[in-house]
């Protein structure tokens, strides 16, 4: 059983700064900015959405199909997924643009400060999902905003349940759009946060949010994660960690996970807990990437 998971491949540029970001930024020069972080941790990884839940899934034992797209500077990336055995059937390349890059800096409290250029992502709607044998399940990630309207239509259209995940995309889409995506899930996930803008934009509560779909995923940091189902919430406590050693690519890890559980039919809660406990494997490694599931330890 295969996963098609629509999203970003991205190169992460990831910058350590010591200090706390709140304690160089004047509230009362908010109108004037012009500040200077030094950064000596510097470092680039494989990200992007797509490329993060690729890897959770596959690491868990899953069959995940990346639908992303890559510039010409793009062939490392490639030749990653290759490596690591995902098919990269539905990844293509773009002439004439750049892989899509995120510049990421994170303090000394965990906060982030990310800039992100698209490249090649703009081009992701280019690709088109159809129905095939191998595949039961998709997930609409971050990606070009054409691309996100068009692979949840096509999904629909194909019969294929998926996940809708706006994450940062979310911003882009007003109240009627976003209402168009629930009605087209089978299940939606978003942080605190985005839980917050997408019940403002739609005028939904997450209880009648979880009733139009078969589940509603909020996670909430280090505060584990809400499931809500049929308008009734369960609380999933989060996996302790030792050390919080870096959170990118933590919230797409949570999502490999929940594909992976989705796929054999688990009930969403379930999913929920590997989900956290993926989640806490990857804060402690720094990248997106970097970490290696035991699954025989896990029981999977």
């Amino acid at each position: 059983m295969a996963s098609i998971i629509c999203g970003s491949l991205a190169f992460d540029t990831i910058m350590r700064f010591e200090g706390r970001f709140s304690d160089q930024i004047l509230p009362d020069q908010i109108h004037n900015l012009n500040v200077s972080f030094l950064v000596p941790s510097l470092r680039r990884d494989f990200g992007g959405c797509a490329g993060n839940i690729a890897y959770a899934l596959q690491q868990l034992g899953g069959d995940p199909l990346p639908m992303a797209t890559l510039g010409t500077d793009g062939a490392d990336y490639l030749q990653r997924l290759k490596d690591l055995g995902i098919a990269t059937d539905y990844v293509s390349v773009v002439e004439g643009s750049y892989t899509a890059q995120a510049m990421i800096m994170t303090d000394s409290d965990n906060n982030q400060i990310t800039a992100f250029h698209p490249g090649a992502m703009m081009h992701a709607h280019q690709t088109r999902i159809a129905a095939r044998g191998d595949v039961k399940l998709g997930i609409v990630s971050p990606d070009g905003r054409d691309a996100m309207l068009q692979h949840a239509e096509q999904f629909a259209a194909a019969g294929i349940p998926f996940v809708f995940d706006p994450g940062q995309g979310l911003p882009m889409f007003d109240g009627a759009a976003l209402r168009h995506f629930v009605s087209l899930a089978t299940w939606v996930t978003v942080n605190d946060y985005e839980g917050k803008m997408l019940s403002d934009r739609t005028g939904l509560g997450f209880a009648e949010l979880s009733r139009q779909v078969q589940g509603l995923v909020v996670t909430l940091g280090g505060e584990g994660s809400e499931v809500w189902v049929a308008g009734e919430r369960t609380l999933v406590a989060p996996v302790r960690v030792d050390e919080l050693v870096d959170p990118t690519g933590c919230g797409d890890a949570y999502r490999g996970a929940l594909l992976f559980g989705l796929e054999r039919g688990w009930p969403l809660a379930r999913c929920a807990e590997l989900g956290s406990r993926i989640g806490a494997l990857k804060i402690a490694q720094r990248g997106p990437q970097n970490y290696s599931v035991d699954r025989a330890a896990w029981g999977l």
